[in-house]
């Protein structure tokens, strides 16, 4: 277990992460425990360096002190070749967003899917999952669905503009979920699996500052559904606002932005944040345009 007496330095690789709000959030609960914490991004884009070059950041890491890196898009695949050991769920997903730096080692984890499995427990308790429609099986979609059948969905719909991807995704679950009903689908065909699926999840980029609008026709849903995207800017897109007015039970893409920054910090640390606090701060970065 760490103390409060120790200090970290941790890092954020991965392509435009400079903006990312996940180093204020964990900065500001490491004061509020008086931890000495310094999280900054590393960002491919403005260093010029391409996703392969991850391992050897991760090393020049290690050899400057550094306690554990978050690793996004591209990296979270590119990162496995170059750890020692993974958590069985990173492994499942074949994904490592958290490296931690242990004795010289590197172990990888995956938040991604451990923050939205928080997200819809805290979010969506006691919402019926026995038939959910996802849409996108991208970096997020994986995890997002590997999360949900986690959670006891019985059947999964998923769709993706990618054929070969959703077919992809669909057969790695199946062999991790033998005893679920998995499927890919078209985007012709997501008006009739709405109609009989209790949720729905949103895993496009549709919905964010520069890709606006719904992923969907609204028109598709009903008050019985409960819907959950995964866009945090803005944190109320238009899937989230229509379905509020809809009366359905929604999940922002807040919920698992924030979940997977709780469950890194705890990895990290050995402190228990406090996710709620984590979740106001969350919001109010966003209020301020950051």
């Amino acid at each position: 277990m760490s103390t409060t007496a120790e200090s970290y330095l941790v890092g954020l690789i991965g392509d435009g992460v400079a903006p990312s709000l996940t180093p204020p959030m964990h900065e500001a609960e490491a004061d509020a425990h008086g931890i000495r914490y310094l999280y900054r991004p590393i960002d491919l884009d403005l260093l010029g360096r391409p996703g392969g070059d991850v391992g050897d950041l991760l090393r020049a890491g290690r050899e400057l002190g550094f306690s554990a890196f978050q690793i996004t898009y591209p990296c979270k695949q590119l990162v496995l070749e170059h750890i020692d050991s993974v958590s069985p769920d990173a492994e499942r997903l074949g994904a490592v967003n958290t490296v931690l730096i242990r004795d010289g080692k590197f172990h990888g984890e995956n938040t991604d899917f451990s923050g939205f499995d928080r997200a819809l427990r805290a979010g969506l308790a006691g919402a019926k999952l026995d038939r959910v429609v996802q849409l996108g099986a991208g970096g997020a979609g994986s995890a997002v669905a590997y999360a949900l059948l986690s959670s006891g969905v019985r059947h999964l719909s998923l769709i993706d503009l990618h054929a070969g991807r959703v077919a992809e995704r669909v057969n790695a679950l199946r062999a991790l979920f033998p005893d679920r009903i998995i499927e890919a689908h078209t985007s012709d065909e997501l008006p009739a699996e709405l109609a009989v699926a209790d949720g729905f999840q949103q895993c496009t980029p549709i919905g964010m500052h520069h890709h606006p609008g719904s992923p969907i026709d609204i028109e598709l849903l009903e008050e019985r559904h409960w819907v959950s995207d995964v866009v945090y800017r803005p944190v109320e897109t238009a899937l989230v606002k229509a379905a509020l007015a809809k009366g359905c039970r929604v999940l922002d893409g807040g919920q698992m932005a924030v979940g997977q920054a709780v469950d890194a910090f705890r990895l990290i640390t050995g402190v228990e944040p406090d996710a709620e606090r984590m979740r106001r701060h969350f919001l109010g970065l966003l209020a301020q345009g950051l």
